[in-house]
Formats: structure tokens, C-alpha cells, sequence
């Protein structure tokens, strides 16, 4: 078994229909984004939303988790920084597997919302799996190696949300990844918070659900 600790945040109805997993970004834990769930569950109320750790201690943060070394950071070397996106994506891969199983829910019924350096593991995982998921959201992210798109299973529907003052991820990145990801068949939609740095608006929390909202709902359909 997959082993990554996780918060689970069960649906306000007490009836399991969708699955939203929060992939907390460089130096937090799952706690920082599970509490999302809770406005969002006033509208979802047949969501349950996990949100596990990553699987290391962060190098910069002892308190907090990391999906993988970043080199100009934490002085790790590439090879190192690869390797751990490697190893972190077959955990998180193999934890998304036996998570929806457990919850008993297909990938239509799943959603990845990542930040950060969550943002770029679940672009890289989500259309890695052969059943596409309901849909992927990212904030605050980038696209890694978008030269290995070719090697894609599936092409959820992906929603990115980026700070036009982000000063840890530049707001640039955000289109870098539309145009790599829409060159090979994704749907990707986009939206620039304005005023926000690095971090979630309440602009971008409310289209999130609404993307939420109309993929599940297809799902049900």
C-alpha cells in the first residue's frame, strides 16, 4: 500500500459522489489547503476532499513537506530534484489509486487541485493515468518538462489560476503551460488574479468550484 499521510474531510451529506484531493505546495502539509473545504462543501455537499502530505520532510522547512528538491532553493542538484519528482509521483500516483477505490469513486468522479509545487506535481501525475480525471486546478504552478506531453494517457480538462504578482512562481508560467498543454488536445481554461501574489484569491477559490461544479456534474450526467 501507498503509504502518504493524509487529512480527510468527510461530505456534508454523509454520501460519497466526488473526490477532490488538495496537493499542498514547497514546505506546507495537507492541512494548509484541506480547510478549502469547507466553504466548498456548502456547495459540494457529496464531495469528500482529502489532502495528503508529501512524502519528504522539506529541506528548507523541517515542519513542512516536500514533493521534490528544488535547486535554487534548497541547493539540491538536478539529478536529485528529478529523482524525487519521480519517486513523489508514483506515491501520490499509487495513494490517488487505492484513495478512489477506498472512497469507492471512479476517475470521472476525481479531481486534483494542486498549489504550488502542487500545482505542478498533479499536472504531471493527472494525464499520466489512463482514466482521465474529472478535471485538474492548479494554482499558483508551472508545467515541468513540457517537452515529455507526448507521453500522456488522458487530457482532463485543466483550469490554471495564477497572481499577476506572484513573486515565488512568475505569473508567465501560467500561459507557458496553457499553450503547451492546449499544442497537444488539453482543454485548458486560465484566469490571472489580479492584485494577488503568490497564493489563493477568493476570485480564483470561487471559479475553481464552479469548474468543480460543471465537470462532477457532467460525470452524473
Amino acid at each position: 500500500m501507498a503509504l502518504l499521510e493524509s487529512g480527510r474531510k468527510a461530505p456534508k451529506s454523509g454520501v460519497v459522489k466526488s473526490l477532490v484531493v488538495f496537493v499542498h505546495g514547497y514546505g506546507a502539509d495537507g492541512n494548509d489547503l484541506l480547510s478549502l473545504g469547507d466553504p466548498l462543501a456548502e456547495h459540494m455537499p457529496d464531495t469528500v476532499f482529502y489532502a495528503p502530505n508529501a512524502p519528504n520532510k522539506c529541506q528548507m522547512n523541517p515542519a513542512g513537506f516536500e514533493w521534490f528538491p528544488i535547486p535554487r532553493m534548497d541547493g539540491s542538484t538536478e539529478e536529485a530534484a528529478q529523482a524525487g519528482m519521480d519517486e513523489a509521483s508514483i506515491l501520490l500516483d499509487d495513494w490517488l489509486s487505492e484513495t478512489m477505490k477506498a472512497e469507492g469513486v471512479t476517475g470521472a468522479q476525481t479531481m486534483l487541485v494542486g498549489f504550488s509545487q502542487g500545482t505542478m506535481i498533479s499536472l504531471h501525475v493527472g494525464p499520466r493515468r489512463s482514466e482521465a480525471l474529472a478535471g485538474i486546478v492548479g494554482f499558483s504552478g508551472r508545467l515541468l518538462q513540457p517537452e515529455a506531453l507526448g507521453d500522456v494517457q488522458s487530457k482532463p480538462p485543466i483550469l490554471l489560476i495564477h497572481g499577476d504578482v506572484d513573486d515565488v512562481v512568475p505569473p508567465v508560467s501560467m500561459p507557458e503551460a496553457a499553450e503547451a498543454l492546449t499544442g497537444v488536445g488539453f482543454e485548458v481554461f486560465t484566469h490571472v488574479s489580479k492584485g494577488t501574489g503568490h497564493g489563493i484569491a477568493p476570485d480564483g477559490l470561487g471559479l475553481a468550484l464552479q469548474f468543480m461544479i460543471e465537470k462532477f456534474g457532467k460525470a452524473a450526467a
